[in-house]
């Protein structure tokens, strides 16, 4: 069974920065991609940063183009997310997510979420 399990997330302030990351366990899908999406009050789900398996491709949401980056770590199955630049509207519950298309818009394997709040 895959298991996504997230952590990072905390409260910053405008400006700061932030590591999410997360570990998959289980089966490697190694002609998937991984991604990282959020969801604020009121808003729907959107896809943030994407990766390919070897890490070749990335895909970023323009409004976090240039302040995140998305890496990843194989031999640790971990998946990172280093913000920067923190902006309020950055605020949102991260979901890190295993298994999905590219650029990742479907996903079979989701983290439970982790909390990001940005104050101004």
């Amino acid at each position: 069974q895959v298991r996504i399990l997230e952590s990072g997330g905390g409260l910053v302030q405008a400006g700061g920065s932030l590591r999410l990351s997360c570990v998959a366990s289980g089966r490697t899908f190694s002609m998937y991609a991984m991604g990282w999406f959020r969801q604020a009050p009121g808003k729907e789900r959107e896809s943030v940063a994407g990766i390919t398996w070897s890490g070749s491709s990335t895909y970023y949401l323009d409004s976090v183009k240039g302040r995140f980056t998305i890496s990843k770590d194989n031999a640790k199955r971990t998946v990172y997310l280093q913000m920067g630049g923190l902006k309020p509207e950055d605020t949102a519950v991260y979901y890190c997510a295993a298994g999905c298309s590219y650029p990742p818009r479907s996903c079979d394997y989701w983290g439970q979420g982790t909390q990001v709040t940005v104050s101004s």
